[in-house]
């Protein structure tokens, strides 16, 4: 079982949900987020560098089977690459090892609770 996590631009949010459940993955957990990458972006300001505030994005949690993982990131990769024009800040996916998961409602665990 694998946790995937992705930050991605807000306006993307649709389009990589739909191309999710068109890939087969339909439990998808979204949190609004702000944060910025390693750009250095720098904008002048009545004669002044300022440094940009936070962007807000938007995050998802998938937890997956391991068959899934390929699929979902596939997914998420491609349907953010179809507006992108190679934009700064198009976001990151992690994938880290779920050790357990458990639904609460039935008691099942493991790859059976996803």
């Amino acid at each position: 079982m694998k946790l995937i996590i992705a930050i991605i631009r807000e306006n993307q949010l649709d389009q990589v949900r739909e191309a999710l459940i068109e890939a087969g993955i339909s439990r998808i957990t979204v949190s609004h987020v702000a944060g910025h990458g390693r750009s250095k972006t720098e904008e002048i300001y009545r004669g002044q560098i300022v440094v940009p505030n936070l962007v807000p994005n938007a995050r998802l949690e998938i937890a997956v089977n391991d068959e899934f993982v390929d699929a979902t990131c596939n997914a998420i990769i491609n349907a953010t690459k179809a507006n992108d024009s190679g934009m700064i800040g198009s976001g990151k996916i992690f994938i880290t090892h779920l050790e357990e998961c458990i639904r609460l409602r039935t008691g099942e665990t493991g790859g059976e609770a996803i």
